[in-house]
């Protein structure tokens, strides 16, 4: 599988991410171990994992598939803190305290010594931005981190927090992106581009969505028939996404392959992409999700996807009006 720097940094991961959110929930320790070994014997290198994802269940199942599994330098370790608000001292969200005492246990659940990339789940304006990127500069200085980043965050809380001083830079954000979610062309995407900043897509597939197999219905053994991830399916249950899939579909079929490839394809090669993280429901269909490393979409095909789920633009990124 192709290598991709993340940003500006020395960091190189795999163009395809291995997401863990249903880990420890939907997902149990035998499959994720098979997908795990499917995903690193095609060459993948990024698993990403958060400490939310399935109450901490996530972190500490991929914890246990390391070293006799998969060895632990074959990957590119990520996770996520989100630093639950509390009662305590701290407060929690993404206050100093709350942050390192969320690394900590990251690190405890996964059983390493460190993470390769730790990211701040999202933005909180309750707490000055310099106390929560104190505590970024810290993980990396002790030797717990290697790399930091955000996640979910807008054009402008990137900018700010990539302009900021602090000791070690910000390297990647991640940030829902597919062709039925591309509101972050607006302002995230520029500004990445600006700043160096290598952009991670989560749910690249809309949220299983653009794979097509919602069109006709639910199916039983689906994320969408899940009381748990059903909402979140939803979302992108409409008709515009209905369009979108249909297009997605002539074009797979045009090709050869499925609409999943296609879709997976479209979003991994877009500017400033360094990676899509996708989740599975079992080992064959992350199969299909790697097949995408097969798939180079041609230009007609990527300007008809373009422009059937294109996002407006007006002002101001458009600039003044004349």
């Amino acid at each position: 599988m192709e290598k991709r720097q993340l940003g500006r940094s020395g960091l190189r991961v795999s163009r395809l991410g291995l997401g863990t959110m249903t880990w420890g929930d939907d997902t149990d320790s035998e499959e994720a171990a098979s997908q795990l070994v499917a995903f690193v014997d095609a060459g993948g290198t990024l698993v990403d994992t958060g400490d939310i994802y399935a109450d901490g269940e996530s972190e500490r199942v991929l914890g246990s598939l390391l070293g006799d599994l998969v060895p632990r330098e074959d990957i590119v370790l990520a996770t996520k803190a989100v630093a639950r608000r509390t009662e305590g001292p701290f407060g929690g969200g993404a206050s100093r305290g709350a942050l390192l005492s969320a690394l900590d246990g990251s690190l405890r659940r996964l059983g390493v010594d460190h993470l390769d990339l730790w990211q701040l789940h999202a933005w909180d304006a309750t707490v000055p931005l310099q106390e929560t990127l104190s505590a970024l500069d810290y993980a990396v200085t002790s030797g717990k981190v290697r790399y930091v980043g955000v996640s979910n965050y807008t054009g402008w809380q990137l900018a700010t927090a990539v302009s900021s001083p602090t000791t070690f830079p910000i390297v990647s954000t991640q940030a829902e992106y597919s062709l039925v979610e591309r509101g972050i062309e607006r302002e995230l995407v520029p500004s990445t581009a600006y700043h160096g900043i290598g952009l991670l897509s989560w749910a690249p597939l809309g949220r299983g969505v653009l794979t097509g197999k919602y069109r006709s219905g639910t199916p039983a053994d689906s994320r969408g028939a899940s009381p748990t991830y059903a909402g979140y399916v939803d979302h992108h249950r409409t008709e515009r996404a209905a369009r979108i899939v249909q297009a997605v579909v002539t074009a797979a079929d045009g090709l050869g392959t499925s609409p999943l490839a296609v879709a997976l394809a479209w979003v991994r090669d877009r500017p400033g992409v360094v990676a899509p993280i996708v989740g599975a429901r079992d080992t064959g269909q992350l199969t299909g999700s790697l097949a995408a490393e097969l798939i180079t979409l041609p230009t007609a095909i990527k300007s008809a996807l373009d422009d059937v789920s294109a996002v407006e633009f007006r002002y101001p990124e458009l600039g003044p009006p004349s």
